[in-house]
């Protein structure tokens, strides 16, 4: 027997894995993964393809490695090996092992930008233009315009693709400056951890010695007040140096409710641009991109299904597409419209997947308080128009990805504070009112229950 003999371990990590993952999940990665074979301190496993690997890295790693440990009581590597099915797969792949015919990539890479997020791979289209060429401007020449920039829009849209596309393209073009990207929640946890530890100084080295900074989702300062002190004086100790900052919210920093004024007034020092929804012809330019770079084929039709049911983000796009890519590959079964409808139908029956909008609120919230559709648009403030008014609202940001602004523009041109504070109200009342609860919901099914799927 092998000396380095790990199958038992494998074997038992399996079954706490099955206790902690549905019965889909298991059937669907787990039952085509095989012990290949061991060596010190690393299981060999073989998977079906390169695109089955990758999901398991990244759906399972930790949990796998956190198996193995809890048994072995060291730390174990776990690597891959690719074997094809012998039937060639309808999902025609041009490869199946990685391409290492490529430059080698820089040795001191920063390790916290992701080398996939650049210019060159993302999809330029009317809702992102202005927030693409402003960071692609950034990029040639940081520091000296278009500083500060805030990147806003809800989730899945781009921002944290574009932020660290500035990053990548400046360690390539400026090779002497120092870049730093971190989330927004890294700093904080990292400030909070320094200052335990009575290292403040070194925290302070190293964000306020930087040429660039990005720091991507901002609105998780809220209610942070020492972090937003912190970042207050970094932006100052930076800007007042013509050092390049770059920041990510989901949404305008105007409604973020418990962010200081004066940091407040530092993001909105620069440029703000927002990233929308993109259109019918930047999903589908998105969708054949992502399609060309996994190396695989969907029929058109299929794509403008996806396309038109899938209207809310980048990230939605991406999980449909998966979870078609993973069917083939995995059932060894030709894509075709049939089953993309019946794969995809749970993805697009989620309210914030699919084509709900605030007319279809809006018209349903209307003829259950027996008004009209016109009476929710309007101008009028009247109680019996106004509480139907601020629930359909409420739903609206409950169940879609609309911002604030957007809600207004549907709801007859009011301001963004207006949706915020109807919001605010209807959040009030569910906490004095548990039967108001009841209604919202049914409200909300009811507008689910009047959907259709293209």
């Amino acid at each position: 027997m092998n000396e380095w003999d790990y199958s038992i371990f494998w074997n038992e990590a399996l079954k706490h894995i099955k206790e902690e993952i549905s019965e889909i999940d298991n059937a669907m990665w787990f039952n085509n993964i095989s012990y290949e074979g061991s060596k010190q301190n690393s299981i060999i496993l073989s998977v079906p393809s390169a695109f089955y690997r990758d999901q398991v890295i990244q759906k399972f790693n930790v949990l796998i490695h956190e198996k193995l440990r809890e048994l072995t009581g060291s730390k174990i590597e776990v690597e891959f090996n690719v074997v094809p099915h012998k039937e060639t797969s309808p999902v025609q792949k041009t490869i199946t092992k990685e391409k290492k015919v490529n430059a080698p990539l820089p040795q001191k890479r920063n390790p916290t930008l992701r080398k996939d997020y650049t210019f060159e791979n993302f999809v330029i289209g009317e809702s992102n233009s202005f927030a693409a060429n402003a960071c692609i401007a950034i990029s040639k020449n940081p520091g000296k315009s278009y500083n500060p920039c805030l990147i806003y829009g809800g989730v899945g849209l781009g921002k944290t693709h574009l932020i660290q596309s500035i990053g990548n393209s400046i360690e390539e073009n400026f090779e002497n400056m120092k870049v730093v990207y971190v989330t927004a929640e890294q700093f904080t946890n990292e400030f909070i951890q320094q200052l335990k530890n009575h290292q403040i100084h070194k925290f302070k080295n190293k964000y306020r010695k930087v040429d660039v900074l990005l720091i991507d989702d901002i609105h998780f300062l809220e209610n942070k007040d020492s972090t937003q002190e912190e970042l207050f004086h970094t932006f100052n100790a930076l800007y007042d140096y013509n050092k390049q900052m770059v920041f990510t919210c989901d949404r305008p920093v105007s409604e973020l409710k418990t962010l200081t004024d004066r940091l407040r007034s530092r993001f909105e020092r620069g440029l703000n641009v927002d990233l929308q929804p993109p259109s019918y012809e930047t999903r589908s330019a998105i969708l054949k991109q992502k399609i060309e770079s996994m190396h695989v084929h969907l029929d058109d039709d299929i794509i403008d299904f996806i396309c038109k049911n899938v209207t809310t983000n980048v990230r939605d796009l991406e999980a449909a597409l998966t979870k078609l890519i993973a069917y083939a590959d995995l059932l060894n079964k030709k894509i075709t419209i049939e089953i993309a409808k019946e794969q995809l139908k749970d993805i697009f029956i989620n309210p914030k997947q699919g084509n709900i909008t605030i007319n279809e609120i809006q018209r349903v919230v209307a003829d259950y308080f027996n008004l009209s559709h016109n009476d929710l648009r309007g101008k009028k403030r009247t109680k019996a128009i106004a509480f139907p008014r601020q629930i359909a609202m409420y739903i609206t940001r409950e169940i879609t990805e609309y911002s604030t602004t957007e809600v207004g523009i549907e709801f007859g041109g009011r301001d963004h504070t207006t949706v915020m504070h109807a919001c605010q109200r209807i959040e009030s009342k569910l906490k004095l009112d548990p039967s108001l609860d009841s209604i919202i919901q049914r409200l909300i099914r009811e507008i689910k229950e009047t959907r259709t799927i293209s």
